[in-house]
């Protein structure tokens, strides 16, 4: 195939092409790094994970948290001590407890209160059965946040009789212990991140330089984007958890290294073609850009569907995961090719790409799968309509929501605790739900709670800043459908008490509402992320049918990676379902990514079709990319694969959904279904364009253009 000689090339380059140009990018960017770097390491000093940041905005138990950080002793964390013999509690067991009890109310006052109050009882409380006693002990947060403290009130307790066991749990125990997988976890994602992304680049390339060169500029995004957050937080409040960090770090890296790969793979062909490196990159970034920038605008745009969430720690994620993805593809489009200009061809060795005026062009896998599927279309797109569909079948698994005490992979002491306590002590087996009411109305709002079905007891409490308090323990497990039925009727209830403004929070009653608040989500968010995407993809092909083509196989490859996801947790890992926050999570990043490489491929067959027609421009645009966008797919579901390394449920089903997700977009949809559709469909998939004409077609193509595609109708 003839190329442009250099000196051809180079005059359409312009400026973009001169010698000070890359200089002037690197210098750019080590003054921004000079600002940023430092910027970066302050974003964990604004990491939140209290209930009111990560809460649904205007839910019932939100009100309740604020209001319990606001009063006096609301800001108190609530731990539970369980101690049980299965021969029945002795006369020591009986006095460690008391002792242990003793010991603590001085250490941490004001103390513990009953779990029946102070006018019910004793401070300990012994089980009907004779064979557990426990305790509440109230622990104000000037101690330290609850991972601070579990620790050391395990550790006081230590000293027991042998033979009686003790769990320490209740609601700030399980937060503690939450709070404890996400100790690190930072740089314990950046770190594996780094890790995979380098074994994948060394692979990818098999050369001892260039793996690096992209790995240094991600890593500068990823800095550039953490400061970035850290200033979005402090200028506009945006909310950051040690979850959606943790996300950051996975989009920036993922996204990243693909656009690094689609943008090398381009510089690799323009190297054969232009003499000139500075010459060869304009070429490359005029080639690739588009189809990248459209990538970053879909991803962007669909995160920033996010903000119309009402729950805060989703809607926090939108303008998060955005300015990564920014971060990104400025770095990618600016440091990376100044950095490869700078380093000229050698970076390639030992396989460096040599300027020729005739380069030999190889079917290769990729080119040989397209032939096979261009004589097979119809073969191609119902096997792999029919692959999907079997996966999805997996979605009438176990999709049940997941109880908060089981998100761990291994159950702490603080989830097996609450078994013990529900064993020993039924009536006092869900987690407690806090109730605010005028004082006025106090009594009369403790009588209708008392009178409502599945309340174990109601405890009036302390009044303070024109708010009574009371605490009401249900009768069935925390998180359960009996428990969120207890729930709904006490608020009905209280909600009847005219004048009483009573609102009903606590634990179990914020795991309710974000539950209900995430599928009000849902049905927000998905139709405004197909609507955002689709006229990216509208604005990119100028088609209408094409679009309407690629956001029908990501739908669909969602549903087959979720039923497929569903079916591994269900019969392999035996989780007990799906986090309620993973559907929205999993679609978000599988349609916005996921649509990544339809992009890169449609992209390049509409460039190519202007020139070969439809039929032999998906089949070179398949050829072309097949390569790199299988490894940017390798590589971004790797990434995500990072997040199935660490202990918790959620984490562990996003990373392995949206992984799972990515590998069947970039192998499956990518490869066979998008080609073969669009050799079914032929010209009319660029429809309304000048390219679904027969005009538009080439000349040596527009002949044979009717035998063609009544080939394609007989096959």
């Amino acid at each position: 195939m003839a190329v442009d000689a250099a000196p051809s090339g180079e005059a359409p380059a312009g400026r973009l092409a001169g010698r000070w140009v890359p200089w002037l990018v690197i210098g750019l960017w080590l003054a921004l790094a000079a600002v940023m770097v430092p910027l970066s390491g302050k974003l964990s000093s604004v990491t939140t994970d209290s209930a009111v940041d990560t809460l649904p905005a205007g839910s019932e138990s939100t009100k309740v948290a604020v209001l319990e950080d606001s009063l006096p002793g609301g800001e108190d964390n609530t731990f539970v001590f369980v101690y049980h013999r299965a021969g029945g509690m002795t006369d020591a067991d009986r006095a460690t407890v008391e002792r242990h009890h003793d010991t603590l109310t001085k250490r941490y006052p004001p103390g513990v209160t009953a779990a029946g109050g102070e006018d019910e009882g004793p401070a300990t409380r012994p089980s009907t059965d004779g064979k557990a006693m426990m305790f509440t002990l109230q622990v104000s947060t000037t101690y330290g946040a609850p991972e601070a403290v579990v620790g050391p009130l395990r550790d006081a307790a230590r000293e027991r009789p042998a033979g009686l066991e003790l769990e320490v749990t209740g609601p700030a125990a399980v937060d503690g212990d939450m709070d404890a997988i996400f100790d690190g976890i930072d740089l314990q994602v950046f770190l594996t991140t780094v890790v995979v992304v380098t074994l994948l680049l060394i692979l990818t390339y098999r050369s001892p330089v260039l793996w690096f060169i992209p790995l240094v500029v991600v890593g500068a995004a990823a800095l550039t984007a953490m400061a970035t957050v850290y200033l979005l937080v402090k200028g506009f409040g945006v909310v950051v958890n040690d979850q959606n960090s943790a996300l950051l770090t996975i989009l920036v890296f993922g996204v990243g290294t693909d656009y690094a790969l689609l943008l090398i793979a381009r510089y690799r062909e323009a190297l054969h073609h232009h003499e000139n490196v500075r010459v060869a990159m304009v070429h490359a970034l005029r080639g690739a850009a588009p189809a990248i920038v459209a990538s970053a605008a879909t991803v962007v745009a669909g995160l920033l569907c996010l903000l119309a969430a009402d729950l805060n720690s989703t809607s926090g994620l939108g303008p998060i995961g955005a300015a990564g993805i920014l971060c990104a593809l400025v770095a990618m489009l600016t440091l990376f090719p100044a950095v490869l200009v700078v380093l000229g061809r050698r970076i390639f060795w030992p396989a460096v790409p040599r300027f020729s005026t005739a380069v030999a062009e190889k079917p290769g896998l990729w080119g040989r799968l397209g032939t096979a599927i261009s004589r097979r279309r119809w073969v191609a797109t119902l096997g792999s309509l029919g692959v999907l569909g079997v996966l999805a079948i997996g979605l009438a698994g176990n999709t049940g929501a997941l109880r908060e005490q089981e998100q761990f992979l291994s159950a702490p002491e603080s989830v097996t605790g609450f078994t013990v306590l529900r064993q020993h002590f039924p009536e006092l087996g869900g987690q407690p739900m806090t109730i605010f009411t005028r004082p006025a109305y106090q009594e009369r709002v403790l009588d209708v709670v008392k009178g409502t079905s599945g309340v174990a007891m109601a405890i009036p409490e302390e009044t303070s800043g024109g708010w009574a308090n009371i605490s009401v323990f249900p009768t069935d497990a925390p998180d359960t459908v009996a428990e969120y039925d207890t729930i709904k009727r006490v608020r009905t209830a209280v909600h009847a008490v005219s004048g009483a403004e009573a609102i009903v929070g606590g634990p179990s009653a914020e795991n309710l509402d974000t539950e209900v608040t995430t599928s009000r989500d849902e049905k927000v968010v998905i139709p405004l992320v197909l609507a955002v995407v689709l006229i990216v993809l509208g604005l990119l092909l100028r088609a209408i049918v094409a679009p309407l083509v690629l956001m029908a196989t990501v739908v669909v490859s969602f549903a087959a990676a979720f039923g497929g996801s569903v079916f591994v947790f269900d019969t392999i890992l035996g989780f007990k379902g799906v986090d309620y926050s993973v559907p929205l999570l999993a679609f978000m990043f599988l349609v916005a990514l996921g649509v990544d490489y339809n992009i890169f491929l449609a992209s390049r067959a509409r460039e190519e079709t202007v020139r070969l027609g439809t039929r032999e421009g998906m089949l070179k645009a398949l050829s072309a990319t097949g390569g790199v966008i299988t490894s940017a797919g390798l590589v971004l579901a790797a990434t995500f694969a990072v997040l199935a390394t660490l202990p918790l449920v959620l984490l562990i089903e996003v990373g392995f959904l949206v992984a799972f997700g990515v590998l069947l977009d970039a192998l499956l949809v990518r490869s066979v279904l998008v080609p073969a559709l669009t050799l079914v469909i032929g010209r009319r998939i660029w429809w309304p364009s000048r390219l679904s004409r027969p005009a538009a077609e080439p000349p040596n193509r527009q002949q044979s253009l009717a035998d063609d595609e009544g080939l394609a109708l007989q096959r």
